[in-house]
């Protein structure tokens, strides 16, 4: 679990689009790294809906807004094309980044 002043855990992730978005690209940039479920449920898409929406705002202050889930690129895609999200999702699909940020939990 990540402490306070912890460095961030680096990655290399496909997005919607299969195009690899890496943590060395953000190094000196602030970004917000989001981690959700799964696409197209009604919380998650809540979630986006609200990160869309407060994309301008974002962009002023120069910050990148990130979406994680399991989900595969096809899904992200189909997901964020359905409802006009335009926060680059990124696929964890093996849970590498959701174990390093220690927000995986199975549901109880």
């Amino acid at each position: 679990m990540l402490k306070t002043g912890d460095t961030a855990p680096e990655f290399e992730l496909p997005d919607a689009d299969m195009a690899i978005a890496d943590s060395a690209s953000l190094v000196g940039k602030p970004y917000v790294i989001y981690f959700y479920p799964k696409d197209d449920t009604p919380g998650c898409t809540m979630e986006a809906l609200e990160f869309t929406e407060l994309m301008d705002e974002f962009e002023q202050r120069g910050v990148s807004v990130i979406g994680v889930s399991k989900d595969n690129c096809a899904s992200h895609g189909a997901f964020r094309d359905k409802y006009g999200i335009n926060i680059r999702l990124l696929a964890d699909v093996d849970g590498q980044l959701c174990d390093a940020y220690g927000v995986w939990q199975e549901k109880e």
